[in-house]
């Protein structure tokens, strides 16, 4: 089955204006744009058969291409990623199996991750469209809840049934647990990797179907899937000592460059 790996970035983010060019600062004092980050992630990933930036912003594709990566313009009426994937698949007229999401705002997600995910895709034909969920220990658990305490947006966290279909998705932390946890102890707790696998026609109905009311509250676009009815397969992966955060406003910026010093990775 072949892949594709769309890595979409917008410059005009609400929360962070330009955030796909940030600079990131690795654990040799190596410093490189978010989305350079995330192409190199994208390119560690085996038996992927190509990987694209989509944007409708020439600073973007300027500083994608400067370092190697192909491009796909996408017009400025996407609303969110996965409509840039279903463009960016449009316009290649590749015939891919399965596309890959790969946000541009987790440099840290991973190979694994995104290879368990495609698997998971690969192992369960009646899915449509799949995301991983990482088990949170108390250290990122403590994180999202400060988050929300300073009045931060910040990761996503998911429930899912026995089954494992994804039963919803929110910004705040969910389900509900009032108890404390040390840095080290698991949590019922799942944060949401902001990566999607889909299947082309599950992708290409995606933008015809208006946002409803979940996707409009949450900011959240696979939500859309679920008031849809489409089910989303959840797929659990480990952190393997690997520490996971996005980048969605100004303050993670400093968080992830320590992740990455702790980490070793450059």
């Amino acid at each position: 089955m072949s892949v594709l790996i769309v890595i979409p970035a917008r410059y005009a983010s609400t929360r962070y204006p330009g955030k796909p060019l940030v600079e990131l600062r690795g654990a040799s004092g190596q410093v490189k744009s978010l989305i350079r980050r995330s192409w190199d992630a994208a390119c560690g990933v085996a038996g992927i058969d190509k990987v694209v930036v989509a944007t409708d912003d020439t600073r973007i594709a300027q500083a994608s291409e400067a370092f190697g990566a192909e491009v796909v313009m996408t017009t400025t009426t996407c609303q969110n990623g996965t409509e840039r994937c279903a463009e960016t698949l449009e316009k290649l007229g590749d015939p891919f199996d399965i596309v890959v999401n790969l946000q541009g705002d987790a440099p840290l997600t991973p190979a694994w991750f995104i290879e368990e995910l495609v698997q998971g895709l690969r192992d369960n034909p009646n899915a449509d469209v799949a995301t991983p969920v990482l088990r949170t220990e108390g250290r990122a658990l403590n994180g999202l809840l400060q988050d929300r305490r300073e009045g931060r947006v910040g990761g996503t966290t998911a429930v899912f049934g026995a089954d494992q279909n994804a039963l919803y998705f929110s910004k705040e932390v969910i389900p509900y647990t009032g108890k404390t946890y040390q840095d080290g102890d698991e949590t019922p707790v799942f944060h949401h990797v902001g990566v999607y696998a889909y299947r082309p026609k599950a992708l290409a109905a995606y933008p015809d179907w208006p946002a409803g009311p979940l996707e409009q509250l949450e900011g959240l676009e696979q939500l859309r899937f679920l008031e849809r009815g489409v089910p989303m397969l959840c797929v659990e992966v480990a952190a393997q000592g690997r520490q996971f955060w996005e980048l969605n406003n100004p303050e993670d910026v400093p968080r992830i460059e320590a992740m990455l010093a702790e980490m070793g990775q450059d």
